[in-house]
């Protein structure tokens, strides 16, 4: 997923320092006051009543969050310095006020940002590293969470009724939309634990090649698509062995190119390329940003999901200039809202039987993952999430779209 993904990241509401100095040295009551006062207008009290309201066990709370930031309330919510009964409303609500730009963001965010801009956080070393923080976690979890798809990226919920028909009909989705036959060769870059590699396999019978930078996805890919025509590589896109798989007739990027990072865009759109046919297809889906693309939120970035970064859907369309064609581009974020919250009931009932194991603290810091960035994803004006349709040379006659 990668949920800049899950892995499988997102922009959280940033509570920067707002009010002038003296204010913010007044003490512990000053920067309660400004908090509250914030969240306030987000229709947010301390310890009210309604299930969205936030109640504070520690007082430590205000400063943390008004001093660090998104990473001081993620970090605070895992310390048990906070609770609320729906975080994903909280979320939702701070979104909607507004408060991510109306507070000024804190120094992490910015020191998150300046790192992006200079240095490749997403080069072949640091992905690897990356990976093994994130998808190396042990398979129960993921097996739990994600149900029997393992499919780690938005559901389309347009006709299912429940999380496992919803990653299927993705699952077909992405299919149609590719034109996919039983005589094409496919290639699923970021193949996660197999679930497309599978579909595609099982259901088309056609040849298909994934590949991920994870031990763990690598080992579980192999066996979950065994007695299938699919081959499973521990590579990287840049990896110059992949080329001698020879060239596919449809590619499929599902989740992966939150980890891309924008100084390789260009470099991922022509390895894909060269990796394609003339006349094929590649579909691409990614969580994105309505602005300029920038370092992930800090606190997803330091527990969640390392060096990942969305991007802005200039960056993309920059990226894809003089190298595809675009066919067909559909938004339907609002269907990650839905989709993680029903990993998050997942979730919960395999922490349940699990906590001795994990622990409080771990489970604390998955669920105000997964509940945060449901709450983000249902404010409009938070992340996207999109499915492109690229081709070579466009589509003789027209593409269709596919909903």
């Amino acid at each position: 997923m990668s949920l800049d993904g899950p892995s499988a990241s997102q922009e959280k509401p940033q509570f920067g320092v707002a009010a002038d100095r003296e204010q913010v040295t007044a003490g512990r009551s000053g920067t309660q006051h400004i908090l509250e006062r914030a969240l306030h207008e987000a229709g947010i009290q301390t310890d009210g009543g309604h299930p969205w309201d936030i109640k504070v066990h520690d007082a430590r709370f205000y400063d943390r969050v008004l001093t660090r930031g998104s990473l001081g309330l993620g970090e605070s919510y895992v310390d048990a310095w906070w609770d609320c009964e729906q975080i994903d409303e909280a979320v939702h609500r701070m979104m909607d006020a507004g408060l991510e730009h109306r507070l000024t963001r804190d120094w992490h965010f910015w020191l998150s940002t300046f790192k992006a801009q200079i240095f490749n956080l997403q080069s072949q070393k640091r992905v690897a590293k990356s990976a093994r923080v994130h998808y190396d976690l042990e398979v129960k979890l993921f097996r739990h969470m994600l149900g029997p798809t393992m499919v780690y990226s938005c559901a389309y919920w347009k006709d299912a009724v429940n999380l496992d028909r919803a990653q299927e009909d993705k699952l077909d989705l992405i299919c149609r939309k590719l034109e996919l036959r039983g005589s094409d060769g496919i290639l699923d870059v970021g193949c996660g634990w197999g679930g497309f590699l599978k579909h595609a396999a099982g259901r088309f019978g056609c040849r298909a090649v994934g590949i991920t930078n994870s031990a763990n996805q690598y080992a579980y890919a192999k066996d979950f698509c065994e007695n299938l025509p699919v081959r499973v590589l521990l590579s990287d896109y840049r990896d110059p062995r992949l080329r001698d798989e020879g060239r596919f007739d449809k590619v499929a990027c599902i989740g992966m190119f939150e980890h891309v990072g924008r100084k390789n865009y260009r470099t991922f759109m022509k390895v894909i390329d060269s990796l394609l046919t003339e006349n094929g297809l590649f579909l691409l889906q990614t969580v994105g940003r309505c602005g300029r693309s920038g370092a992930t939120d800090p606190w997803l970035d330091k527990y969640i999901f390392p060096n990942g970064m969305l991007p802005s859907a200039v960056e993309i369309a920059k990226a894809v200039e003089g190298v595809f064609v675009i066919e067909d581009w559909h938004s339907f974020a609002a269907d990650y809202d839905r989709t993680l919250m029903a990993w998050r009931s997942n979730f919960e009932a395999y922490a349940e039987s699990r906590e001795a194991a994990i622990g409080k603290s771990f489970r604390r810091m998955w669920r105000f993952y997964l509940l945060a960035s449901a709450g983000n994803f249902r404010a409009r004006r938070g992340p996207q999430l999109w499915q492109i349709v690229l081709s070579k040379n466009g589509v003789e006659g027209g593409y269709r779209s596919v909903r």
